[in-house]
């Protein structure tokens, strides 16, 4: 969570912090703050809400410094108040930003109580500061005293620090959330993304884990883990700044359900022309595919429902036994080892902290083989993970996620077929017909997204509801759950999700004239099943919506909404049947005034436990 920018230069840093801050806004959006050294001093702006405010603050008071850190916080330790916003200041003027979560942070607390510091906040962060003075006092040398702290410190942190005693100098350092440097000429910066620095620079140093780093005007060096100095590459970003930019779209979110059908197109691009080939994945994609006998999927939230609907596609097509685990918990139960096991991540960041930390339980009890579906190629879960293939849907901004689910679905159906291939299981006339499955998707979707004016119609009724049902079948019911998902996420109605079959086992009890229900409704081989079970809501007086495939002959009738997609799609179908369930939460959410793109208690980049 949270978003961290600094800078060093000869210019005035504020507005460099202030458009990173607004680009990270959607890490996190409950308070932001900077500190900058000017004069000697550490002029410090702290404002409760959004970046906006913080800036407005910074104009009022003349802010101005050409060393200088800023965060915009997600709350963890200590309510969302300006106390407990980021930097904290501890003795001397030391300045510190922190995301992350200290673990030991009250047992800190007590020991530098008891030497005298003194705490003003409820934050775990605040004990960075003090620990890192602390060291200082001893040899007046800022990156020593932040590399000698770490050492104290568990659990997971990237962290900035400042001090007006060396006042062209920055130090960070990071284990367990991500932090990177962006190089310029006779100016350096740091940042928890990207995107943050994509107005000032392209060029970006990715910090691996437990990396400190020193940066000064005219350069920087980094220490690794073991103390000792270290050369990281220097990478060109492929993002440009206007990615992060609203364009016509009046949301993120609008803009990025509707770069999906470009988002597919690319993440499917080397597919297309390469055929359903390992080294898609890796180098070593052959040999480590042509040893495995399962296949067990580990992600959260959205990113989990597109590795459920994988399990249907893995088992169906490339006849693998398959499990989709929720990463927070499978790293805390016991598991059967099965070293044979090709152990998937799905991450949209990559920082996700309990699917990095799933994996590398994964791989501690003997799993070698594993592989990433990520969309930033020098994230945590790419680095620690043999294989990877990137989904190329580039800056997700919006808190719901969109693109990035449906090309985490491209993806995963690449990484199918390619195992059915290398097993044997399927035919070249079958591998053909898939590869062209996923040649019409884009257009396929581009479909789908000009129905979005019936779907806004839709949206008025559900406005003043206060609950939904959404119902799937088979492979469709995992599109069920990301449909829920993000009716709650934006527009803070309570939905549930459940396959269409367990409706008569207790759900219906719920059904009424006051709650909608959303049936996927597409022309395959569970369709006369799910016809019978929306009947049953029909005869409770339940209100239905459904989604039907243009071929699937479902009527429209008084209490029965139905709006057509493209012709069935076959195994595919999931990818489109998605979008209009996120339009249906985007106009709903507008009908209702919601925040869209920052949902309350929130953020993007889940890098907390």
């Amino acid at each position: 969570m949270c978003g961290i920018v600094g800078a060093v230069a000869q210019r005035n840093v504020v507005p460099i912090l202030l458009e990173g801050l607004k680009r990270l806004e959607y890490r996190g959006y409950d308070s932001a703050g900077l500190a900058v050294i000017a004069g000697g001093t550490v002029k410090r702006v702290r404002s409760v809400g959004r970046v906006a405010s913080l800036a407005a603050d910074a104009r009022h008071q003349q802010v101005r410094g050409n060393v200088g850190i800023a965060h915009t916080r997600w709350a963890t330790h200590g309510a969302p108040t300006e106390r407990n916003a980021h930097p904290h200041i501890s003795k001397d003027g030391l300045s510190v930003v922190h995301n992350g979560i200290i673990e030991n942070h009250e047992a800190l607390r007590a020991e530098l109580q008891a030497a005298g510091y003194e705490f003003t906040s409820d934050t775990d962060t605040e004990v960075i500061g003090h620990l890192v003075h602390q060291h200082w006092v001893g040899h007046r040398d800022l990156g020593r005293a932040v590399r000698e702290a770490i050492q104290r410190l568990q659990g997971a942190y990237a962290i900035c620090c400042i001090l007006p005693a060396e006042p062209e100098r920055l130090v960070c350092a990071r284990r367990g959330s991500p932090l990177l440097l962006g190089v310029g000429i006779e100016e350096h910066f740091v940042a928890s993304d990207a995107s943050a620095l994509l107005p000032v620079t392209q060029r970006m140093v990715y910090l691996e884990e437990g990396d400190v780093a020193d940066i000064n005007l005219l350069g920087y060096t980094v220490h690794n883990a073991d103390g000792r100095l270290v050369e990281r590459k220097v990478h060109l970003s492929e993002l440009s700044s206007e990615t992060a930019e609203l364009g016509p779209y009046r949301h993120f979110m609008q803009k990025e359900i509707a770069e999906q059908p470009r988002a597919i197109g690319d993440t499917i691009e080397a597919t297309l022309s390469r055929g359903f080939v390992p080294e898609l994945f890796g180098a070593d994609a052959a040999n480590v595919f042509a040893d495995i006998d399962s296949v067990t999927i580990l992600a959260c939230g959205t990113s989990f429902y597109a590795g459920l609907v994988a399990r249907y596609w893995i088992e169906a097509i490339a006849q693998l036994p398959c499990s989709a685990e929720v990463a927070s918990e499978y790293r805390y139960r016991e598991t059967v080892r099965n070293p044979r096991t090709l152990i998937v991540t799905i991450s949209q960041s990559g920082e996700t902290a309990d699917t990095l930390a799933a994996l590398k339980h994964a791989q501690a009890q003997g799993h070698t083989r594993s592989l990433s579906i990520c969309n930033v190629p020098e994230s945590a879960i790419v680095r620690a993970s043999s294989l990877a293939m990137l989904t190329r849907a580039g800056m997700e901004i919006g808190v719901a996620s969109t693109k990035a689910f449906t090309t985490q679905l491209a993806a995963l159906f690449s990484l199918t077929v390619t195992l059915a291939k290398m097993r044997g299981v399927i035919s070249p006339e079958k591998e053909a017909e898939y590869l062209d499955a996923l040649r019409r998707l884009p257009g396929k979707m581009q479909h789908v997204l000009n129905l979005e004016p019936q779907l806004a119609l839709w949206a008025e009724r559900f406005a003043d509801k206060h609950h939904a049902l959404f119902l799937g079948r088979g492979m469709h019911y995992p599109i069920a759950l990301e449909g829920s998902l993000k009716l709650k996420e934006i527009s803070y109605i309570h939905a549930e999700a459940y396959p269409a079959g367990e409706l008569k086992h207790g759900p219906l009890a719920l059904v009424d004239a006051d709650m909608p229900v959303i049936a996927i409704a597409p022309n395959d081989a569970l369709l006369e099943k799910l016809k019978s079970n929306l009947q049953e809501v029909k005869a409770r007086g339940g209100e239905l919506y459904v989604l039907a495939d243009n071929d699937s002959h479902f009527q429209a009738e008084p209490g029965v909404h139905v709006i057509r997609l493209p012709d069935h799609e076959g195994i595919l179908s999931p990818v489109l049947h998605v979008v209009p369930l996120q339009l249906l939460a985007y106009h709903t959410a507008l009908q209702k005034g919601t925040d869209v793109d920052k949902p309350r208690n929130l953020a993007k980049s889940v890098t907390v436990e």
